[in-house]
């Protein structure tokens, strides 16, 4: 009954008409973005986290939620119609969804994918509803070293999952380790690593360094190494589905919300892997000879639904780990616990207790953005489509112009301009070269705090690292960490030696 008595206050505070303003802005921003090939959400956060400097925390994180979700609802548009996913998520939308449109079905693929992600997203909210509190109660029980051995589970974890190899996660991990040193020392109050620099005391802005990586590397990359595509479009037809077609898909829909939550749980690497898994999971469960025919063919609508309710199944449940134990599971959330540093607000066990108004104003936001969405993506598809003709130069220039000014604005320094587009330009080394880039921001985000955590835990074990395998909890996370390290290894060492067989 308390969690329902918090929930009730907090669709008290996001249904305000300030709140619900920011929490439709960021919907229908979000879902362009998500129509919008290339822009992902983790690049519109970052282009627009300069306005926590002006607008106020709930207001804000709740817009921050509406473009995360939102481009989640809007990237299945692309797919379905032009075959070009907008996110890396809706990569398996489009292999069933655009053969539906080309056989004059897109009008069911679209709603299909969008109700499908409010059933997922309503379910997967309600979940987070139920089960943050408690994740969060158990975890204020912790102190230092579980603390310090949980944020070395987040560095593993996103280091290992978000990337190619693990050496290149761990890589760009220790540039973030470094650039979080950078500034005063928190205990000896000593300049480290400034050269000299006077900006550099306060240390490197969070903000500057996730616009430099997403927004400016995105818009250079862009320009220096993609060529000209000419996108063929599909006549759209009425976005309405039949009996069938809802016999078909609702329980893809339930059984695609199944495999997406526990992937939003643990830092598995997004929202591709769940997305995978259920469509092949809908492609081996489909017994009726048509369904299965359709498959590769005409399009499947299970194809399209199920992997679709996994995407934001996977996004909704992904707000547990970043709210109850700040760990971020993808490059979204990592810029979302920089956003909540720049309030001074740290996710956590503490934030359900220390900022409870902001938390549960957020959870019930997401219930309200589910419908905003919805009632968004059915009717106005038209329009999202009539987006698709914005010429790139014009889009990507837009984004140096957005990146350049709020940035700017932020401490009005020229010294932060050369710094922004010269991370920009390692951010287009990085991504030319595979390295992944949330690494980086959580490196620079969880390393301070790693290194205070670090020191309270060998205080506590008198200088003795001995503290760390002393405690059950400290212990079981040094498990789980070589367990992330090594399992992968064993399993892929074991598959080339059977296939050798």
């Amino acid at each position: 009954m308390d969690i329902f008595n918090q929930l009730m206050q907090g669709f008290a505070t996001a249904a305000t008409p300030v709140n619900l303003l920011w929490c439709f802005v960021g919907c229908a921003l979000g879902t362009a973005v998500g129509v919008l090939p290339g822009i992902g959400p983790a690049v519109a956060v970052a282009m627009l986290l300069p306005i926590t400097v002006k607008v106020e925390a709930t207001a804000s994180m709740i817009f921050f939620a509406g473009i995360y979700y939102g481009a989640m609802y809007g990237g299945s548009t692309t797919s379905i119609l032009l075959n070009t996913p907008g996110e890396t998520a809706s990569m398996v939308t489009a292999m069933e969804g655009n053969k539906m449109a080309k056989s004059g079905r897109a009008g069911a693929a679209l709603a299909t994918a969008a109700i499908g992600s409010f059933v997922a997203g309503t379910i997967a909210t309600v979940l987070v509803t139920l089960f943050a509190p408690i994740v969060a109660e158990q975890a204020v029980k912790l102190g230092p070293p579980e603390y310090f051995m949980l944020m070395l589970l987040a560095f593993t974890t996103v280091s290992a999952v978000l990337g190619k190899s693990t050496l290149r996660g761990m890589t760009a991990l220790f540039i973030g380790l470094a650039a979080g040193l950078v500034g005063l020392d928190q205990i000896s109050a000593q300049a480290r690593y400034t050269g000299g620099v006077p900006e550099l005391l306060d240390g490197i802005e969070i903000v500057l360094v996730a616009v430099g990586l997403f927004a400016v590397a995105e818009a250079l990359h862009a320009v220096l190494y993609e060529g000209q595509v000419v996108d063929g479009q599909n006549k759209l037809s009425k976005v309405h589905m039949t009996a069938r077609d809802w016999r078909r898909s609702w329980p893809a829909w339930l059984r695609g919300t199944a495999i997406g939550v526990p992937f939003g749980c643990i830092p598995a690497g997004g929202t591709e892997i769940p997305t995978f898994l259920s469509y092949a999971t809908e492609k081996k469960l489909a017994t009726d000879a048509n369904a299965k025919g359709e498959f590769g063919t005409t399009g499947a609508i299970e194809g399209v639904a199920g992997p679709e309710a996994a995407n934001n199944a996977t996004v909704t449940a992904a707000m547990i780990p970043l709210l109850t134990l700040g760990i971020p599971t993808s490059n979204t959330t990592a810029i979302l616990l920089g956003a909540f540093q720049n309030y001074g607000i740290q996710p956590g066990p503490q934030l359900f207790t220390a900022s409870s108004t902001l938390v549960w104003a957020l959870i019930a936001s997401l219930y309200i953005g589910n419908v905003m969405l919805l009632v968004l993506n059915l009717p106005l598809v038209g329009l999202w489509v009539k987006l698709l003709k914005i010429p790139k130069p014009y889009l990507y220039a837009g984004i140096l112009i957005f990146a350049t000014v709020g940035v700017y604005g932020m401490r009005q320094s020229a010294f932060d301009l050369f710094l922004l587009y010269a991370i920009g330009v390692l951010g287009v080394v990085m991504r030319r070269f595979d390295f992944p880039t949330a690494p980086v921001i959580v490196g620079m985000i969880l390393g301070p705090l790693a290194e205070a955590q670090l020191r309270n835990a060998m205080s506590i074990g008198e200088g003795s690292a001995i503290v760390f395998v002393q405690r059950p909890v400290s212990l079981l996370l040094i498990v789980v960490v070589l367990a992330v390290l090594v399992l992968p290894r064993l399993v892929k060492a074991w598959s080339a030696r059977k296939a050798m067989a």
